[in-house]
């Protein structure tokens, strides 16, 4: 126990615990009462602690942002959970602490000091609660620290214009209420709220929170009051809105021009477009549920009603066409023009073409096609023209064929057959131009909708 240790195990061995008499360890504790004693013997926590009461008393204001808990959009409502920190100094509280023992600082009940009356201006709350009555950090020269976690709900102006690729502006402005600028002068500490705490928000992402400091004289008083108003800036995440609303609206947009490629007689083409016509509206329900009522309309919710309005449009169309492809047997023929413009112009354009030709195939003279139809329909088959050489060609002494009721016979049976044929004709024909057309409303309809997606998406990023 007497003999000293070697230099190397003194050096590497850690210091002795220093030794406190029983009788020393409470007196911290005894100089703190003491000081607290003497500190509020004759303190009134209602008045501003300040020397000259013609000076205004400095407030610094720190925000720390811990969570966005939620954005209420249809009401205009941001819940965020905060930080706050107040600083000042109050004259009152000083003490020397090499006369109780070395305090420098206590942590006492907000309660028992003077508090800034400093509040959320556009509190949102129906409560209007308040920070939590947490500790306050009294330091020897008077300076006193309050931090207190607070959740606020705050009014915010949402602009849903470019939902969902859009961003917010929401605005937190903290000032006193019943003190001036005369008597409270209220700073920012840092240039922007603190987000080093930050929890990431699922749907938002926070780009900054810049703080300003501004003067205001309201209407009720000439005195001027300060404030700090952070704002901040968020950045809606799109991808879930993408997945959910939009892809599935584009998937179901394509899926309407193929109610012209049906063929007309399935019977279905009107029920694919009012089934879609449905899915968008219940799409466009889901948006509205969300989206506060105001007159700017959201970016999707234009996408959804101009896909209604082209398939409302492609609907009409569909049962127009339906409507030329019934044409039965009474129908008039396919004018000249159409004849020229469908048939022939729209029909190469939007290669419909008949069983055992291709649209790259050349395709016989519709001239030619309508003279021999034309002469089929006046003249006579060639089964009849024979029919027709051998009667006249038949002695009318030497057969029956001179009987007048059988030649009746024969002309009223063989112009049935070419009113037959001729209506067969042209109720093929108008067939065959409700098939250009409504290939060329398909055409047309993809490209419509392939441009409002590009455009919507072009416009959202």
């Amino acid at each position: 126990r007497g003999l000293a240790a070697p230099p190397a195990l003194a050096a590497a061995a850690p210091p002795a615990p220093v030794w406190v008499p029983a009788g020393c360890r409470g007196a911290q504790g005894r100089f703190a009462y003491k000081l607290l004693h003497d500190l509020f013997a004759n303190y009134s926590s209602a008045l501003r602690p300040v020397e000259d009461t013609d000076r205004a008393l400095n407030v610094t204001l720190q925000v720390t942002l811990s969570q966005i808990i939620d954005m209420d959009e249809r009401n205009q409502v941001l819940t965020s959970y905060l930080w706050v920190r107040q600083a000042w100094l109050d004259a009152h509280l000083t003490w020397d602490k090499d006369a109780y023992d070395g305090i420098d600082s206590i942590r006492i009940p907000s309660s028992y000091v003077w508090r800034p009356d400093i509040i959320l201006y556009n509190n949102a709350d129906e409560r209007f609660g308040g920070s939590m009555e947490t500790n306050v950090v009294l330091r020897s020269d008077g300076h006193i620290m309050w931090d207190s976690p607070a959740i606020t709900k705050s009014s915010c102006k949402v602009d849903v214009s470019y939902f969902p690729f859009d961003g917010q502006r929401c605005r937190l402005t903290f000032g006193s209420w019943t003190y001036n600028g005369n008597q409270i002068d209220l700073h920012n500490r840092l240039d922007a709220g603190d987000l080093t705490d930050f929890v990431e928000n699922v749907e938002w992402e926070v780009l900054g929170m810049p703080a300003t400091r501004n003067v205001v004289t309201y209407g009720c008083c000439s005195e001027p009051y300060p404030d700090v108003t952070y704002t901040l800036l968020l950045r809606r995440r799109a991808s879930f809105y993408i997945f959910n609303l939009l892809l599935p609206c584009i998937m179901v947009s394509f899926l309407a021009p193929l109610g012209f490629y049906l063929p007309a007689d399935s019977g279905e083409k009107v029920s694919l477009g009012v089934t879609v016509l449905l899915a968008l509206t219940v799409f466009q329900l889901l948006v509205a549920e969300s989206m506060p009522p105001s007159e700017s309309v959201p970016l999707i919710g234009k996408y959804y009603i101009a896909t209604m309005t082209m398939i409302t449009a492609s609907t009409a169309l569909t049962i127009f066409i339906m409507n030329v492809h019934h044409c039965g047997p009474g129908a008039r023929p396919v004018p000249p023009w159409a004849r020229r413009l469908i048939l022939h112009h729209m029909a190469r354009l939007c290669c419909v073409y008949e069983v055992g030709e291709s649209c790259k195939s050349p395709r016989r003279a519709l001239g030619g096609r309508a003279g021999r139809g034309d002469a089929g329909v006046l003249g006579e088959s060639p089964g009849e023209g024979e029919v027709g050489a051998q009667v006249g060609a038949c002695p009318r002494d030497r057969c029956l064929c001179h009987h007048d009721g059988l030649l009746r016979n024969v002309g009223y049976i063989a112009g049935c057959f070419r009113r037959h044929r001729s209506a067969q004709r042209w109720t093929s024909e108008w067939k065959k131009v409700a098939k250009v057309m409504d290939r060329f409303f398909m055409w047309v309809f993809f490209l419509m909708v392939f441009l409002m997606s590009v455009l919507v998406l072009g416009k959202a990023t």
